[in-house]
């Protein structure tokens, strides 16, 4: 289970709780374990970033330190 499957687990996970969030994954060393996440959601605005990060864990589940290995995670609200 590497890279595409562990981009979809993200972008597939975050999407029920998050409708409308617009997810963009990088493999940072190209080894299918660590990965950079861009979660972009209007649900996000008014919470904190650590709220909005939290969202984003809750919807993965109990794949982190799974499936998914390594996540640097950036949150935002649409401009």
């Amino acid at each position: 289970m590497r890279d595409g499957q562990d981009r979809r687990y993200c972008r597939d996970d975050t999407r029920p709780a998050i409708p409308d969030a617009q997810v963009e994954i990088t493999d940072l060393a190209g080894d299918g374990d660590h990965y950079a996440a861009k979660v972009v959601s209007e649900s996000f605005r008014g919470m904190t970033r650590v709220a909005q990060q939290r969202a984003v864990y809750a919807a993965l589940g109990g794949r982190m330190g799974g499936v998914l290995h390594a996540l640097q995670l950036t949150t935002a609200v649409p401009n």
